[in-house]
């Protein structure tokens, strides 16, 4: 990555049909989730998450889990809380 960034793919899903999920793991071990989402264009968006401890983090992602065996899980590490994502970022939502 960039910068001292670092990520790494936690679990590969269905390349045509896996969800795509982000989490940024921030200084002071926080973490915030971003999931995809297609807004009414149809262009892809992702929903950020509020920063939460890493169990909350870990919590969410296993209920997505178990609905989803086709998710795809990108982790990422950086003190700055960068998620380097391109497409638009919705707010903060609470978990």
């Amino acid at each position: 990555m960039s910068g001292g960034a670092f990520a790494a793919i936690a679990q590969k899903g269905d390349r045509d049909s896996g969800a795509v999920i982000v989490t940024v793991r921030e200084r002071g071990g926080m973490m915030r989730l971003y999931q995809s989402a297609t807004d009414m264009e149809g262009q892809r968006i992702w929903h950020e998450s509020v920063p939460a401890q890493t169990s909350d983090i870990d919590a969410q992602i296993s209920r997505y889990r178990a609905r989803d065996p086709d998710l795809w899980i990108v982790e990422i590490e950086d003190k700055e809380g960068r998620h380097f994502l391109t497409e638009t970022v919705a707010a903060a939502v609470k978990l």
